[in-house]
């Protein structure tokens, strides 16, 4: 992994690099921000240029010993702490390495949370980093180092660690060894044992720009340029988000016509299909009718900005735009918050435990009133 690999966050990318060049690098290291930013794989780069032997234009060189195991996950000096789930008390991440390799080969630059809840063949588990894995992480770390001038663990999610493994681990980070250095990984910085957090420094990074998305969808999966805006526009920054959605094409595909439907049986003011629709939306779970109602909301926009007839701030695909071509007028300036608030509304109350076919039901016929405003 190299620094160069590293969707946007260039202000991050020379900050830690100018760290390690000063030998100013401190013994914990927080890298946090929203899920999709690419927080482990700049850790993961991070680990890499430290025990480079022939760092070149500030960037590891990819080609000595060292470089080479880092990049088969083999180094013996780097070490990765994750949440798991326990298969028995001894459990700990090294149970999991294959895994773990597997997760970090499949799509480097992103580090989804659902994949990796998919590799670990139980997606409604909610997997912890267990006090016997502090025991693990202090018998690695107190050894001394094999190659390289320092030891390096990179932990993934510390938010996700058990209190008594936090506890076990609190004077390990507070005062490590001098070859010694950990970086923390995280998606909810709040969510930290504050007695760990405050031994930290911390790094901000930021959510990924849109173009840098589309740019890398592009360049990956071969997608057109309009798709690929699209498809980051929806993504909202979340580097990861994009990837799904890009895979579960099928799925944008039903909720444009879900949102479609809506749409027309609104202006038709059919209640009784409306009330169909609503169970159908209700039918696909929680999870996926709050997916399909933040998509909505974005067509919502997406159509308030087609009456502008300026195509450079309109970020649809081809199905999308063919659509607003004729619904656009009926989304305007007195309606457009309304319908927006309707939405996030139904959505935040889905996602609090709701009742959905209520919930669903209702936002259907506030839109029948607001479509023809």
């Amino acid at each position: 992994m190299k620094f160069s690999d590293i969707l946007g966050n260039e202000q991050a990318v020379h900050r830690v690099r100018q760290l390690i060049d000063t030998d100013r690098l401190p013994h914990a290291l927080l890298l946090h921000g929203d899920a999709g930013t690419p927080k482990l794989a700049l850790a993961r780069a991070m680990a890499q240029y430290l025990h480079c032997t022939n760092r070149t234009g500030g960037e590891p060189c990819g080609t000595c010993p060292s470089c080479r195991l880092h990049q088969s996950h083999n180094h013996t000096d780097t070490f990765f702490s994750f949440p798991y789930l326990k298969k028995d008390e001894s459990s700990v991440c090294d149970d999991f390495m294959p895994e773990w390799k597997e997760f970090l080969d499949t799509n480097p630059l992103v580090e989804d949370y659902h994949n990796w809840l998919s590799l670990l063949k139980n997606e409604n588990s909610q997997p912890a980093i267990m006090v016997k894995e502090s025991d693990s992480i202090m018998r690695k770390m107190s050894m001394s180092a094999f190659t390289s001038r320092y030891k390096v663990l990179i932990m993934w999610l510390p938010e996700k660690m058990r209190e008594d493994c936090a506890n076990k681990l609190l004077k390990l980070i507070e005062e490590p060894f001098d070859d010694c250095k950990f970086i923390l990984v995280s998606d909810n910085m709040k969510a930290i044992l504050p007695t760990i957090l405050s031994r930290t420094q911390r790094i901000e990074l930021l959510r990924v720009p849109m173009t840098a998305i589309a740019a890398h969808l592009t360049a990956t999966y071969g997608i057109d340029q309009q798709q690929a805006m699209a498809i980051a526009a929806s993504a909202d920054g979340d580097m990861a988000q994009a990837v799904r959605m890009l895979h579960t094409d099928n799925e944008t595909r039903e909720f444009h016509e879900r949102f479609m439907e809506l749409m027309r049986l609104a202006y038709m003011r059919d209640l009784v299909k409306l009330k169909a629709w609503s169970e159908a939306i209700t039918d696909m779970k929680r999870e996926k009718s709050r997916r399909f109602l933040a998509y909505a909301s974005r067509q919502v926009r997406e159509n308030f900005v087609y009456n502008l007839r300026t195509p450079g701030l309109n970020y649809m695909t081809r199905e999308e735009e063919q659509f607003s071509t004729r619904f656009s007028p009926y989304i305007n300036e007195y309606n457009v918050e309304r319908l927006f608030a309707e939405f996030n509304r139904a959505e935040a109350e889905i996602m609090g435990n709701g009742n959905a076919r209520i919930i669903l039901f209702d936002l259907a016929v506030r839109t029948t009133i607001l479509i023809k405003r």
